[in-house]
C-alpha cells in the first residue's frame, strides 16, 4: 500500500501520446524525486516479507469476526498477529520516513499507510499492502497505464470489497437494530455500495459502520473513474492511430501504383532495345 516501483513509462518518438500517459510519467518523476538508494534497497528488500504479513494481517483480523465459535487459543494467536504485523507496517514506515529526503512530501504520499497506524478503525486498509503482489503482474501487462489499470482495479476492488465487509461485520453485528448480521450481507452491503447502486435494503447504523460506508463509496467512485479513464486513453489512441496510418485500401492501391510503375519501367525499357537493334 502506498508504494510505487521506480522508473517511469517509456514513450518511443513518434508514439501517441495520451493526457492520461503525461500524467502518470509526471506523477512517476515526482515520486523519484523523493528517493534515495537506501530507500530503494529497503522497498526491495522487505517488499515480499511485507505482502506475507499482510497476508498474515488478512488471516489474524478476518478470521475472529467471520468464525465466532473459534478456540480461545486461536483467539488469541489472532490478537498477537494482528499486534504484531502491525507493528511490522510501523517499523517500515519509520524507515522510509528516515530514508526520503523529503519528509513531508512521504507523508502526503502514504497518508494511507499512516492513517492505518494511527487510527484503529483504519486497520483493514492493511489488506491494501496485498496490491503488491500485482506489482509482479503489472511486469507481464505492459508499461501503459491502461494495461495496467485493469489489473490494479481487479485486484484493488475484490480487496476493498472484502475489507469493508469483514470491517463492517464487525462494528455492526452486535449493535441494537443492526441490518448487517453475517458475511453474506455484509458482501451484498459492500458490493451495491462500491458500485454506487446503494438499494438500501441492509445499511449500516452505528457511526464507524457509516463512516466505513463513506470510505467505500469514495473507493467506488474512483475505481469507477480509473476504468472511465482507461477507455478513454484507448478510444483516444485509437482515433490518434486512425489519424496518423493510412487506410488499409489507400496502403493496397498504393501497392498497386508501384507495381504499375515498374511494368511500364520494364515496357520503356523493351521498346528503347528493339529500336535500337532497328
Amino acid at each position: 500500500m502506498g508504494r510505487r516501483v521506480a522508473g517511469a513509462d517509456q514513450i518511443t518518438p513518434g508514439e501517441p501520446e495520451s493526457v492520461l500517459d503525461s500524467t502518470a510519467d509526471a506523477l512517476d518523476k515526482v515520486v523519484e524525486t523523493n528517493t534515495s538508494p537506501a530507500y530503494e534497497r529497503w522497498v526491495e528488500w522487505t517488499g515480499w516479507p511485507l505482502l506475507v504479513a499482510a497476508l498474515l494481517f488478512m488471516l489474524g483480523y478476518s478470521l475472529p469476526i467471520l468464525r465466532l465459535d473459534l478456540p480461545d487459543a486461536i483467539h488469541q494467536l489472532c490478537r498477537w498477529t494482528v499486534w504484531g504485523t502491525w507493528g511490522l507496517f510501523v517499523i517500515d514506515y519509520g524507515v522510509r520516513f528516515l530514508l526520503v529526503p523529503k519528509k513531508w512530501r512521504f507523508i502526503l504520499g502514504h497518508w494511507l499507510d499512516l492513517m492505518f497506524i494511527v487510527v484503529p478503525l483504519l486497520r483493514p486498509l492493511a489488506l491494501l499492502r496485498l496490491l503488491t503482489v500485482f506489482v509482479v503482474l503489472d511486469r507481464h501487462a505492459g508499461t501503459r497505464l491502461r494495461s495496467r489499470a485493469g489489473l490494479y482495479v481487479a485486484g484493488g476492488t475484490a480487496l476493498v470489497v472484502f475489507a469493508a465487509s469483514v470491517a463492517v461485520l464487525d462494528v455492526e453485528r452486535a449493535a441494537p437494530g443492526s441490518q448487517i448480521t453475517d458475511f453474506g450481507q455484509a458482501i451484498w452491503w459492500a458490493c451495491t455500495t462500491v458500485t454506487t447502486v446503494g438499494y438500501g435494503d441492509v445499511v449500516p447504523v452505528t457511526i464507524p459502520g457509516r463512516i466505513i460506508a463513506v470510505a467505500l463509496m469514495v473507493c467506488g467512485v474512483l475505481l469507477f473513474a480509473v476504468v472511465t479513464a482507461s477507455f478513454s486513453t484507448w478510444f483516444i489512441e485509437v482515433i490518434q492511430r486512425g489519424h496518423t496510418a493510412p487506410p488499409v485500401r489507400d496502403r493496397k492501391a498504393t501497392g498497386e501504383l508501384a507495381s504499375l510503375r515498374a511494368e511500364i519501367e520494364r515496357l520503356e525499357e523493351r521498346l528503347a532495345e528493339r529500336r535500337t537493334s532497328s
